[in-house]
C-alpha cells in the first residue's frame, strides 16, 4: 500500500507539473500586449516646416517631432520617423509600412475610410500666401478666379480645391507639388500666383522669409482639426498614445513645446 500510495503521488505530481508547463503559451500570448512593443514607426513629411523638417545641420526637428519624442519617452518605446509621400498616406498606413502618422494631419472624411484618429489636438484652417507686395486684390475665396493656384499634393488644401468643382473651374490653373518647399519655390519664382496651405505653415514661411512672402488672412474652406492617425485595427496603440498625450497636456509639457515653436499655446484642451 505504501509503495502504491507513493507511486500515485508521483503520478499526480507529474500531472500537475505538466499542467504548469502547458500554461506557458498563455503567458506568451499576454506578452503581445502594448507593454512589449519596442519600436513605433511614425510616418512624416520631412519637408514640412515647422511641423517636421531638417534644420541647417540636417537634424530632423519640428513641432510634431518634439511632441512625438516626448510621448515615446513617456511610453518607454523607441520611435523611428519614416518619410512618406504625403499623397500616398493611405498606402503607407494600410500596408503597415508605418504604425501611425503624426505630422500636421487633418481629420477628413476621406481619411476616416482607412485610419482612426486620436482626439484633435489643434485647430487648422487654410489661408493664402502670395509674393510680398502682390496681394492681387484677393479678399475672399471667390477672388481666386482667374488665378494660378498651387498647393502641396495630398494636403487638405489640395483635397478642398480638387473636390470643389466650382472653385477649381474658376481658376486659370491649379498645380500641385510633391513637397511644400517646391510649391513655395514655385510661388517665389512666379510659376503660381497664390499658395494655399495651413495657417501655421503660412505664418512660419512669412515670418522666416521676410520680404519674400505675404500672408493674406483669407479663409479657404472650413476649419479642420489636426490629430494623430493610426491603422484602423490598432486601437490599442491609439488609446495608449492618447493617454500619454493627455498627460502631456495636463502637466503643461505640450503647451511648453507649442510656445517654443509658435510663441503661443495652440494646443486644444482635451
Amino acid at each position: 500500500m505504501t509503495k502504491f500510495f507513493t507511486a500515485a503521488l508521483l503520478i499526480i505530481a507529474v500531472f500537475f507539473t505538466g499542467c504548469g508547463v502547458k500554461e506557458t503559451p498563455a503567458k506568451t500570448d499576454e506578452s503581445s500586449s502594448f507593454n512589449e512593443v519596442e519600436k513605433i514607426v511614425i510616418g512624416i513629411d520631412d519637408d514640412f516646416a515647422p511641423i517636421s523638417f531638417h534644420d541647417e545641420r540636417n537634424k530632423l526637428v519640428g513641432f510634431d517631432i518634439d511632441l512625438a519624442k516626448e510621448a515615446a519617452k513617456r511610453m518607454g518605446v523607441e520611435i523611428e520617423f519614416k518619410a512618406i509621400e504625403w499623397d500616398k498616406k493611405r498606402e503607407a498606413i494600410t500596408s503597415g509600412n508605418v504604425d501611425m502618422i503624426w505630422d500636421g494631419l487633418d481629420i477628413t472624411e476621406e481619411r476616416k475610410e482607412y485610419m482612426i484618429f486620436s482626439r484633435p489636438y489643434m485647430d487648422d484652417r487654410q489661408i493664402l500666401l502670395v509674393k510680398e507686395g502682390n496681394n492681387l486684390d484677393i479678399h475672399s475665396e471667390g477672388d481666386l478666379e482667374g488665378k494660378i493656384v498651387g498647393a502641396q499634393a495630398g494636403s487638405t488644401s489640395d483635397d478642398y480645391i480638387s473636390g470643389n468643382e466650382e472653385i477649381r473651374n474658376a481658376l486659370k490653373d491649379f498645380k500641385t507639388y510633391k513637397h511644400f518647399t517646391e510649391v513655395a519655390e514655385a510661388l517665389k519664382n512666379g510659376e503660381i500666383d497664390v499658395l494655399v496651405c495651413d495657417e501655421l505653415i503660412a505664418r512660419y514661411e512669412a515670418n522666416n522669409h521676410p520680404g519674400q512672402f505675404e500672408l493674406l488672412n483669407v479663409k479657404i474652406g472650413s476649419v479642420a482639426e489636426m490629430a494623430i492617425g493610426f491603422r484602423k485595427d490598432n486601437t490599442e496603440l491609439r488609446d495608449k498614445v492618447q493617454q500619454t498625450f493627455d498627460g502631456m497636456i495636463a502637466d503643461g509639457t505640450a503647451k511648453k513645446i507649442s510656445e517654443q515653436w509658435f510663441q503661443a499655446d495652440v494646443i486644444k484642451q482635451q
